[in-house]
């Protein structure tokens, strides 16, 4: 398991090939593995959005997001774990989070990717305050539904 918090842009991919080059454990043993990034969008709630101050609870997040990979691992079969946060100063397209899960089967590393995911928006101490076109700044005060499902 690692977990990253970074103050600059970071490339998802870059960071998925690094973890894989230094986990040797995992060789042979990966049947599926689950990446889901979440990238800044240009809008939110019907506004234009041209940046966003991510701001985070130094030391208390990592606990947090340390907790939340613990109870996926405790539920499902996981190999590893990586999650990689930025924070600071952003712009649409950044990259903001990479959850990626390794897995001996994919419904478990889907499964775990999701519920990371979701965790992560609900329970980790992180808090945006955008940017608007009309240079209006606010604080988001909540994040979107990120599962529906289908009945």
């Amino acid at each position: 398991m690692e977990i990253k918090i970074v103050n600059q842009p970071f490339d998802p991919w870059q960071e998925i090939q690094l973890f894989q080059l230094s986990a040797k454990e995992m060789k042979g043993k990966v049947g599926a593995t689950s990446i889901f990034v979440g990238t800044m969008r240009d809008f939110n709630e019907g506004d234009d959005v041209k940046g966003m101050a991510l701001e985070h609870y130094p030391g208390m997040t990592e606990v947090q997001l340390g907790k939340i990979i613990k109870e996926a691992m405790q539920k499902w079969q996981v190999i590893d774990v990586l999650v990689v946060h930025r924070v600071g100063d952003l712009f649409p397209e950044d990259p903001i989070v990479l959850v990626a899960v390794w897995s001996s089967h994919r419904g478990d590393a889907f499964d775990v990717s999701r519920y990371i995911m979701e965790a992560l928006k609900s329970k980790a101490p992180f808090w945006k305050k955008e940017i608007l076109q009309s240079e209006e700044v606010r604080w988001v005060v909540k994040n979107t539904d990120g599962y529906k499902k289908n009945e």
